[in-house]
């Protein structure tokens, strides 16, 4: 009957033997499809559970997907238990809406997503003839995504290169799935990208191409030289023992950017005393540097600097604005002990994995342990968790309070792990104005809106802890947080755009997987040194500030007026961008 109805529709009429044999032949199919890994990147290929469709927060017409099929279980519950179980038809594949509605067989308001008789098509049929098995706990699971070729160099605009994608799961085993991935292209101006990996030059310069599969996102960099002559000593001024200078120098050479010379001894000064001071030489500073003959003078000032009190007011400054150490947030005892902490720390230059250890664990009197003060600014879990994220790791959870996050990997579910591991916080009132008693209770935990109960506590891809642990909790956070990879390159990029105007990834507190560095080889060997010394931060900036590139010229030459972004010079910035405590 159901059949002969379907047959009634013009439309429909001509697809209706082809139906018919597609569930026959799908149900004789050899291997299954697995849920996880066919089913649910076919419907993110094509877009079905993307934001402006059946992955938006309140879903479309009922129907409601997790964001490009982050939560496997609750996807099969909405297609195979909801609805009456409309969507899916086990007896009958072709007549599971979930095949009608996105080829347009019947009408469908987000248009046609795939034809029937495609690839799409058919491994949905294929699992839904095979009974629709759930996902299983036995499924394998990606861990790893690479692209093919991940760096690629083009000599002129106007050129074709094919990507291709292998996702390696849990099982030893790899797939290609270039056809379930999706792309997207960072700069359309230099390279362009089509729905199936097919990437065409445009332009000069850099660009990335962004691969999303599953969970995981992966890149591929296409550089494309400008076309210019070069000189033999075009990078001379680059030509140093220095780390830093050396990666800066071969991203100039292979996209042919000429550096401009370096800056005269007066500027030097000037800008070294705003970057690490955040003051000016005064005039007989100026020229006692002026007149000194040494060549190793600037080194000497660097050294000099580091020792100056100005610079604990400086960076006990900064960091106070990042821990938004506020009289309007705190009383103003509290405050003082909030930033005498910090200062402290500043002074004994304090690794900073230690610094924000205590930070994280910090409890007791907040007028005699300043570190405390942050449990008395961040009083709600969710609002602990989205700025220990945000600050120190670069990345925004808030979005995934609601929903999974749109441009990241994060789900509602991790978010709630999250903010469990910090949910067993009370304050305790004391006697004196602004004075409180942090305390670490043994109970507490925060509920899941849409589910109703607890999550795990658990640290974003890290170990999850049981919910009757007798730990504290901040304590895992903690050490969870300051072996994170994005906790050092979170500090690292903050100091770096302090020094050189712009972070190696921009904005400096944006370090989501699909906003990639403009030098991840400069980036990742920062990073290693830094950790390598033992987050010593006096050792960052000296690193930096020695080097060639930081003493390059703010002045232009034809090669190099446009680039913001390679430090072929000195960015220019607005005099108020150092702001000087006062």
């Amino acid at each position: 009957a159901s059949l002969r109805g379907l047959c009634a529709r013009p439309a429909v009429l001509s697809l209706t033997f082809w139906l018919v044999c597609s569930t026959l032949w799908a149900g004789s199919a050899p291997d299954t499809p697995s849920f996880r890994n066919d089913v649910l990147p076919v419907l993110s290929k094509s877009g079905c559970n993307s934001g402006p469709c059946h992955g938006a927060l309140a879903g479309k017409n009922g129907f409601k997907l997790s964001l490009r099929g982050y939560d496997p279980d609750a996807d099969y519950r909405a297609l195979t238990r909801v609805a009456l179980g409309r969507r899916v038809v086990k007896t009958a594949a072709a007549h599971s809406l979930i095949l009608l509605k996105p080829t347009a067989t019947i009408p469908h308001g987000g248009g046609r997503r795939f034809r029937v008789g495609s690839t799409q098509y058919q491994i949905i049929a294929d699992w839904i003839a095979s009974g629709a098995p759930p996902p299983q706990s036995g499924d394998p699971v990606i861990e790893t995504l690479r692209v093919i070729p991940d760096r690629v160099l083009v000599e002129k605009p106007g050129e074709k290169l094919q990507l291709s994608v292998k996702a390696r799961y849990s099982d030893g085993t790899e797939r290609d799935v270039t056809q379930w991935t999706k792309f997207t292209a960072t700069n359309d101006g230099v390279a362009a990208v089509d729905e199936g990996g097919s990437v065409t030059t445009r332009g000069h310069g850099e660009g990335a191409i962004s691969v999303w599969y599953s969970s995981k996102v992966a890149f591929s960099m296409v550089s494309v030289p400008f076309p210019r002559e070069l000189e033999v000593d075009a990078f001379e001024v680059l030509a140093s023992d220095s780390f830093i200078d050396q990666r800066i120098r071969e991203k100039l050479s292979q996209l042919r950017i000429i550096p401009s010379a370096l800056c005269d001894d007066s500027t030097y000064i000037r800008r070294l005393y705003l970057d690490t001071l955040g003051v000016l030489p005064t005039v007989e500073e100026l020229a006692l540097f002026l007149s000194d003959s040494r060549k190793d003078k600037r080194a000497r000032l660097i050294e000099d600097l580091l020792k100056r009190p100005e610079y604990v007011d400086y960076w006990s400054y900064k960091w106070s604005d990042l821990l938004l150490v506020s009289s309007r947030k705190l009383q103003r005892s509290a405050m003082w002990s909030y930033y005498d902490w910090i200062r402290q720390s500043v002074q004994e230059n304090k690794p900073w994995d230690v610094f924000i250890n205590e930070l994280v664990t910090a409890s007791g009197n907040t007028l005699t342990n300043g570190a405390a003060n942050y449990w008395v600014i961040h009083k709600k879990p969710i609002d602990v968790s989205e700025n220990l994220s945000q600050a120190f790791l670069g990345i925004s959870l808030t979005c995934a309070r609601c929903h999974n996050h749109p441009l990241e990997k994060w789900t509602q579910n991790q978010y709630y792990g999250m903010a469990n591991l910090v949910s067993r916080v009370s304050l305790k009132s004391g006697r004196l104005p602004g004075e409180f008693t942090v305390i670490s209770r043994h109970t507490g935990d925060v509920n899941h809106p849409r589910l109703g109960r607890p999550m795990l506590p658990q640290p974003l891809d890290g170990e999850a802890l049981s919910l009757e642990t007798s730990k504290d909790r901040r304590q895992h956070m903690a050490e969870w947080l300051t072996q994170n990879r994005h906790f050092a390159r979170t500090v690292v990029n903050r100091v770096w755009a302090n020094f050189l105007g712009r972070g190696l990834v921009h904005p400096e507190d944006d370090l989501r997987a699909t906003n990639p560095a403009s030098n991840e080889e400069l980036f990742n060997a920062l990073t290693e040194d830094f950790v390598r010394r033992g987050y010593d931060l006096k050792a960052l900036i000296r690193e930096i500030v020695n080097s060639a590139a930081y003493q390059l010229s703010s002045d232009t030459n034809d090669a190099n007026a446009e680039d913001d972004k390679y430090y072929s010079h000195h960015l220019s910035r607005r005099p108020d961008h150092h702001r000087v405590p006062g």
